[in-house]
């Protein structure tokens, strides 16, 4: 008698193992699918959802709507792709106007006596910091020269300055001479952040402060940096550049140039990951490409792909948009080969979640795996007491 009890409650557990196997499950509602609703309803039970709900678009999980990946899909996504770069980002290239804390060196040929206003010359310079001998912009933008008193240069070019001062000498010199150059750029300086070599600020010269320019001072891109999420903070407002598709749409990054304090901030990849779950070879953060690209199937690759015992193809999905207001969820059927053509083509966004359920099967063994110790147990204990 006690072995046909054990038998009986043994066979019980058994058929209703998979409504208490442990571990995470993607169920699936598509009541409103029109003559679809009992079917995929009853293979949502046995973790086995039809695809015809979700391509009505009225599958939901726990009401977060559903998504088929195929082609349509695949066009809607990169129609609403975000921009590159604002357009407020391109602008054409100025002349350098000096301004306050530049630092000038000026020269009145055939006039020796002028030049002591420069100062002694250092052999070397003590610091990088400190500034060379010669004439500084003061806050209100002028400079103190012999004979020519306060001049104001502040928003001029080198050449309209040394015209402004030599009109100032000329009342006292007969048709003078003068150079004006710029000795040293302190006034306009941009701040490089982030994944590149030597992070820091990079005065503005008379070469025009380009995007190429800034990164190039900053000594280059690392090996981590995600040249797709660049961000460039200008009067407290934040704009992102994609430089990976200003290629692809044939526009040239050099047209972005920046202005006195700019912040541009170079991300890491490892902010922009991607986690992979579920029936995984090696569960992981998936970190995308150079250029910030990571599809499903890069993500799949970097994890070890599915796990061939465990895994149920057909029940691959993308979360996304967890931390937002508007989440959304991304199914794609992976049984076919053929479906890694749509896998390759989806583009993959930071923190998205990428989860692969388990079969069935997967699911009983583990329920049994948990009960045999117990059922072994019991009948051990029945031999012993008989």
């Amino acid at each position: 008698m006690v072995r046909c009890a054990l038998s009986v409650v043994v066979a019980s557990v058994a058929l209703c193992a998979c409504t208490v196997a442990p571990g995470m499950r993607m169920a699936r509602d598509a009541t409103s699918a029109p003559g679809q609703a009992g079917s995929a309803a009853s293979r949502a039970d046995t973790g086995n959802v039809g695809n015809a709900a979700t391509r009505a678009g009225t599958a939901s999980a726990d009401g977060v709507p559903i998504h088929e990946i195929d082609a349509a899909l695949l066009a809607q996504l990169r129609d609403g792709a975000a921009s590159t770069a604002a357009p407020d980002l391109f602008s054409t290239t100025r002349p350098y106007t000096l301004g306050a804390g530049d630092v000038l060196q000026i020269t009145v040929w055939d006039h020796p006596e002028l030049a002591a206003a420069l100062g002694a010359q250092p052999q070397t310079q003590a610091r990088a910091a400190d500034a060379p001998a010669g004439f500084v912009v003061d806050d209100t933008g002028s400079i103190q020269f012999p004979y020519a008193g306060s001049v104001q240069v502040a928003g001029l070019k080198t050449d309209e300055a040394r015209e402004r001062l030599a009109r100032r000498l000329a009342n006292v010199f007969r048709n003078p001479q003068v150079t004006v150059r710029v000795a040293s750029f302190r006034s306009a300086h941009v701040y490089v952040d982030g994944e590149v070599h030597t992070p820091g600020v990079q005065p503005i010269n008379d070469i025009p402060m380009t995007l190429y320019e800034a990164v190039s001072r900053a000594g280059g891109f690392t090996t981590a940096a995600d040249q797709s999420r660049m961000v460039l903070v200008r009067d407290g407002r934040s704009y992102p550049v994609n430089l990976s598709q200003l290629f692809e749409q044939q526009r040239n990054p050099a047209k972005i140039v920046l202005r006195d304090g700019d912040l541009l901030r170079v991300v890491s990849r490892d902010e922009n990951g991607v986690y992979v779950l579920g029936e995984i070879n090696r569960p992981a953060t998936a970190v995308p490409m150079k250029t910030g690209r990571l599809t499903l199937s890069d993500a799949l690759s970097q994890a070890g792909s599915l796990n061939q015992t465990t895994a149920d193809a057909a029940q691959m999905y993308v979360i996304r948009g967890a931390l937002s207001g508007a989440p959304s969820v991304y199914h794609l059927d992976a049984r076919s080969p053929v479906a890694m053509l749509l896998a390759n083509q989806f583009e993959l966004q930071p923190k998205d979640v990428v989860y692969v359920d388990s079969t069935g099967l997967a699911r009983f063994s583990r329920v049994l795996s948990q009960l045999l110790p117990a059922i072994n147990a019991g009948l051990t204990a029945a031999v012993v007491g008989k």
